[in-house]
């Protein structure tokens, strides 16, 4: 009897110390399965890797060239539709990502793809409206519009020339730096007449601006390339938020210098506005080209880093099953 008792207490013994019955490494009683198995080696989720490396990218990449080009200023209400619906499609990875975890799952990397994917976007449409707004829209405005060649301040009007984009003045024509005038409301914003020789004008039409460029005591001008003698044309200012400001500046200059401005037109004076035009787009390419390059550069470390730290989890989860044993 004795000897039976002994022979069952060492079978027992023997069944505990490699896993037996009500052990953790495959007893009846063993835990829920989890991505990362205790005691074996690491497993990394290759699929989510890939997806997190280059999903988020995409989504960023497509949204920053949509709110950057022509398309946002063809269709805005389909780029701004185009923004949401991705954020919609984030959010819905998020809520997935939580009923996953209520079925005891491991949702860790569909929580990372949301919030990476949330990023994407929400950072794509801040960068990408600001490439748009500073870079290609006065591109896309100014290249709609009309060029003059030849035009003579003394003799042409602006109201014939109001979709004028770029204009290229006559021979002797230039800045009346002593008529220059501005207005100041945060921002002091300089205006002075384009002329045709050195007689007074029947009107005034045509005025180079700019904005903290003047003195805002004395009549002087130092916008543009004022002080370039080859300068001789015009850019049109197209931003909606200047232009009151502008038409302020030449109304003061109106009543100081008792000018005559009916149909003011306002624009940036330079040398070649075809080279000043061009440099809007390649800024705007610049900008999106650097935008996508540290966007995917940024992701690929952000993920890199996630399958690290999940791999740590994953492994402290398994010290910690092992050692209750």
């Amino acid at each position: 009897m004795m000897e039976e008792r002994h022979a069952k207490a060492l079978a027992n013994a023997n069944l505990m110390d490699y896993g037996g019955v009500e052990g953790f490494y495959g007893g009846i009683n063993a835990p829920a399965k989890t991505v990362f198995i205790p005691g074996k080696r690491q497993r990394i989720n290759l699929v989510g890797v890939c997806i997190n490396a280059f999903f988020p990218f995409f989504m960023f990449a497509t949204l920053y060239g949509a709110f950057s080009f022509r398309f946002h200023y063809q269709s805005p209400t389909l780029c701004w539709m185009l923004a949401l619906t991705m954020m919609t499609v984030s959010v819905f990875i998020i809520v997935f990502a939580i009923q996953g975890r209520k079925r005891d799952r491991e949702p860790q990397w569909l929580m990372y793809t949301a919030l990476a994917c949330i990023f994407a976007v929400a950072s794509a449409t801040v960068f990408g409206n600001m490439n748009y707004v500073f870079n290609l829209l006065p591109y896309y405005e100014i290249d709609s519009l009309n060029t003059y060649p030849s035009v003579n301040p003394a003799n042409d009007y602006g109201q014939e020339m109001m979709d004028a984009g770029r204009i290229y003045f006559a021979d002797g024509t230039g800045l009346d730096m002593k008529k220059a005038s501005s207005f100041k409301n945060d921002q002091l914003y300089c205006v002075a007449p384009i002329t045709s020789g050195t007689e007074k004008l029947d009107h005034y039409d045509f005025w180079a601006v700019g904005v903290n460029c003047c003195s805002g005591v004395s009549p002087d001008f130092r916008c543009g390339q004022f002080n370039n003698p080859k300068a001789r044309s015009g850019l049109r200012q197209i931003g909606s938020s200047e232009r009151p400001f502008y038409r302020l500046a030449v109304q003061m200059a109106e009543a100081q210098f008792s000018l005559n401005a009916p149909h003011p037109l306002f624009f940036k004076w330079i040398q070649d506005p075809v080279a000043e035009l061009q440099h809007y787009l390649t800024s705007g390419w610049r900008y999106f080209l650097l935008g996508v390059s540290t966007h995917f550069a940024c992701n690929i470390i952000a993920t890199l880093t996630a399958m690290i730290i999940f791999s740590k989890i994953g492994r402290i989860n398994g010290n910690s099953l092992g050692g209750s044993v």
